[in-house]
């Protein structure tokens, strides 16, 4: 969802990449029709597993939730957001979240100077 909602409102300014630390083989239904209702299709995107070699050379890492054993070593600027994992919840919950990370990646692309597309 934020690398979606990022890459839409950066407008090439920046450009996000999502990974996972257990990712599965495909975003999760109920994400997908959250995402749907705001014009975004994650149908077909595709999951990728987190490498140390992916946060080389970023302007920032943004994990949610991942402060533990189970992330690479990032280097370079990092901020954690420990949001909820939306595996098991209903479209409600998944919208908290939805909304909840699209406020948070509009603060990150204004934080960044980057004027958002909004």
């Amino acid at each position: 969802m934020a690398e979606a909602f990022f890459n839409r409102y950066a407008h090439g300014e920046a450009v996000a990449e999502s990974a996972g630390t257990e990712p599965g083989d495909a975003v999760n239904p109920v994400v997908v029709a959250a995402m749907k209702e705001l014009g975004f299709d994650l149908s077909q995107s595709l999951l990728q597993a987190l490498t140390a070699e992916m946060t080389r050379d970023v302007a920032r890492t943004v994990t949610m939730g991942c402060l533990d054993d189970a992330c690479p070593l990032v280097s370079g600027p990092q901020e954690d957001w420990a949001l909820p994992d939306p595996k098991g919840k209903d479209l409600a919950a998944v919208r908290k979240i939805r909304d909840d990370i699209k406020n948070r990646v509009l603060a990150l692309i204004e934080d960044l100077g980057i004027k958002s597309g909004i």
